[in-house]
């Protein structure tokens, strides 16, 4: 063990003695990761990091930790300004320390509200919600639209910057394994790996001039978000490599997807990733999530085997953090896999519930939702829910707004498939010239196209439109005389259509199963597309 390394044991065991504390402070107890321990008292939490340097990360120096644990106050403050309080010193000697106290500091702590381990959402996956995935995307949504922009000037989102990270993964994870069988494993990710960052470099160039290199969180998953009196808190963010941090929001969002993921909750990762790219309009984004969800489960890779050659684990803490291992490098193969998109679009009078149904089959399908009133909006530069005071046929729903409404939707359809996503297309699609492009854009593409037709009562139309409209907060801002019209002029499935169309009813609106066995029918995108008008 390195002077340093033995200078902290020494530390941390003073520091468990209650004379080293405030005479309110009656019992410490302490948790020990890679990087840090965390002296726990009840009310507080003091987190000091170790004097380690693992390339990465430097923490050799007592300058270093001090900046470190500012930088930590610093970036933690953007999502959890009530946890993260101040950088406190350690006085005294390694043998009798101080927390606080006179004389010149030996170690510095982060000094944080103290919560239980029982809010952390990786220890309880039962208190993952879809409404709390709504409201995680919102918070990260709207964390990712505020915080510092990387300048053209600096490093951060260069094909280099991006790959170094990578590649230092599967260097650092190789020393650490010695079966043949997960060195090869490991070599077939990195090819993977380096023949996409090859493909995508356009992409991540045009990324960088646009803005998405942020100085991000860094550590998103779920160990790092808490549920503090029922409220989602996001901490721990990463303070000692700005390299790490400053990166594009899509790989931010690709070490939470991966995590619930790995969780067994494929279902609200798909919640979550809709969520939020409905509220930040970034689908372009979808073309490098596959390529930094692997990146993230191989950080996890290199975390589990770093923990595993720590001293001290028990024979039951090995095997966990094993297991964590097999998992995460399980999981990173399945992102290299071939995948099977498919074009599905709705068809329905306003208030028949396309919305509802098709966010009740994201998961099942791994399905990317396009929604035209929320696309419609952000085209007239509007949020989701706020009223644009357009009359019928005016305003943003003019003919030209609607027909403009669904070029884009094409467009980002073509975006999720190109991703190896199931895009959904939800708009009225009521007309047969609406309909004919997206069909012919799924035979372009080569994948399976089914429509969803929603029919549902007069009677039962006009009580929801009612109900929404009472309710409000609906990117939908149809009312009845919005009904009226569509009864007049709408255009019914043409009898290709429904060949190619599963119908939605009240008593029928379960239809994950069947639509799972339509998209797998060899013979879907094979029947004929008929003229407009056709029965």
């Amino acid at each position: 063990m390195s002077k340093s390394c033995d200078f902290h044991t020494k530390l941390i065991q003073g520091l468990l003695q209650p004379a080293a504390w405030p005479a309110s402070v009656t019992a410490i107890s302490h948790i020990e990761t890679h990087i840090s321990t965390v002296l726990l008292t009840g009310d507080y939490a003091y987190k000091i990091k170790k004097p380690v340097d693992l390339g990465f990360l430097d923490f050799s120096s007592l300058a270093r930790r001090k900046h470190f644990c500012e930088e930590e106050i610093r970036l933690n403050s953007r999502l959890a300004p009530q946890i993260y309080l101040d950088v406190v010193p350690v006085t005294g000697t390694a043998d009798q320390p101080r927390i606080g106290g006179l004389g010149p500091a030996i170690e510095y702590a982060v000094k944080m509200r103290q919560f239980e381990p029982d809010a952390l959402l990786s220890n309880h996956p039962e208190l993952l919600t879809i409404e709390r995935m709504d409201q995680l995307a919102r918070i990260v949504a709207a964390f990712h639209s505020h915080i510092a922009v990387a300048d053209s000037d600096q490093p951060f989102g260069t094909i280099p910057a991006i790959f170094a990270p990578m590649e230092e993964n599967f260097a650092q994870a190789r020393k650490l394994v010695d079966q043949a069988d997960d060195q090869q494993r490991l070599d077939q990710l990195e090819q993977w790996s380096r023949a996409q960052l090859e493909s995508l470099q356009d992409l991540l160039t045009q990324r960088r001039t646009g803005g998405f290199i942020r100085e991000c969180h860094g550590d998103m998953h779920l160990g790092n978000i808490a549920l503090v009196d029922d409220e989602i808190l996001i901490f721990d963010g990463l303070e000692f490599a700005p390299a790490l941090r400053w990166i594009d929001t899509i790989s931010e969002i690709a070490f939470l997807i991966m995590d619930l993921q790995e969780k067994g909750k494929a279902d609200l990762a798909q919640r979550f990733l809709n969520s939020y790219l409905a509220i930040t309009g970034d689908y372009e984004g979808l073309r490098l999530l596959r390529f930094y969800q692997l990146y993230r489960a191989m950080v996890r890779v290199k975390v589990d085997l770093i923990r595993l050659q720590q001293p001290g684990l028990s024979s039951a803490d090995q095997a966990a953090v094993q297991a964590d291992y097999r998992a995460y490098l399980t999981l990173a193969e399945g992102y290299t896999r071939k995948t099977t998109p498919a074009l599905i679009i709705t068809h329905g009078l306003s208030g028949s519930g396309k919305s509802t149904v098709v966010m009740s089959l994201l998961g099942t399908l791994s399905a990317i939702q396009l929604r035209s009133d929320i696309e419609r909006k952000r085209l007239a530069g509007l949020a989701a829910g706020s009223d644009s005071g357009s009359g019928l046929h005016q305003g943003i729903y003019s003919p030209q707004m609607t027909a403009e409404t669904y070029r884009r939707l094409k467009e980002l359809a073509a975006i999720a498939i190109k991703a190896g996503f199931v895009a959904v297309v939800d708009a009225t699609f009521l007309k047969h010239d609406d309909r004919q492009p997206f069909y012919a854009l799924a035979q372009q593409l080569d994948v399976p196209f089914l429509i969803l037709d929603f029919q549902l009562p007069e009677a039962v139309l006009r009580q929801r439109i009612e109900q929404r409209l009472a309710a409000g907060g609906d990117p939908s801002e149809a009312h009845q005389a919005v009904l009226d019209a569509q009864l007049v002029t709408q255009e019914p499935l043409t009898a290709s259509e429904e060949a190619l169309s599963i119908r939605v009813t009240p008593e029928k609106s379960d239809c994950a199963a069947e639509v799972l066995c339509r998209l797998r029918s060899s013979a879907l995108s094979q029947v004929p597309w008929m003229s407009g008008g056709a029965t």
